[in-house]
């Protein structure tokens, strides 16, 4: 079980290193998140870290996407509380995800945006979208993380995309 979540944590890792954006993710006691786990309300080390890595590998697609030459970003992820919630009722066999209006996906983050070494951009925000069953998203089944990459989208394109046409 360890050795699956070391194999997804350097999976993440080896897509910040691959890629040509100045990323740099932290996940700040990941074991106290809200609720950080797809199928289990008690979730495992390996349950956190496939989260972990859909988090990590969607930052990196924005910073690959949006990030500059010169360009540094700097997130701490401190707290993740994805859409839905666990019916407690339920009794046996696998857990099932409730989504309703007041279990929306919300994060905790920290960040530094830098270009050439000097700070163009940092705060402390908890983000959420209030309205992700409004959205008509299209799901293959097969895309867990389907709320959530909406709400950084835009949290990305609020605070770093315009801090750097600003900045």
């Amino acid at each position: 079980m360890i050795r699956s979540w070391a194999l997804s944590m350097l999976l993440a890792a080896g897509v910040s290193a691959a890629s040509a954006a100045d990323l740099t993710v932290v996940f700040v006691n990941p074991e106290n998140f809200r609720d950080a786990a797809y199928s289990r309300s008690f979730p495992s080390e390996r349950d956190r870290a496939e989260v972990l890595r859909d988090v990590q590998q969607h930052l990196q697609r924005l910073a690959d996407r949006y990030l500059g030459p010169g360009d540094a970003l700097r997130i701490e992820v401190l707290d993740i509380d994805l859409a839905g919630d666990f019916n407690p009722l339920r009794r046996g066999g696998s857990e099932v995800r409730v989504l309703t209006d007041i279990t929306w996906p919300r994060m905790e983050l920290r960040y530094t945006l830098s270009r050439d070494g000097q700070v163009i951009a940092s705060g402390h925000e908890r983000i959420s979208d209030m309205n992700y069953l409004v959205m008509a998203r299209r799901n293959s089944g097969s895309d867990r993380f389907i709320y959530e990459r909406p709400m950084l989208d835009d949290w990305f394109a609020r605070r770093i995309v315009a801090a750097k046409e600003h900045g």
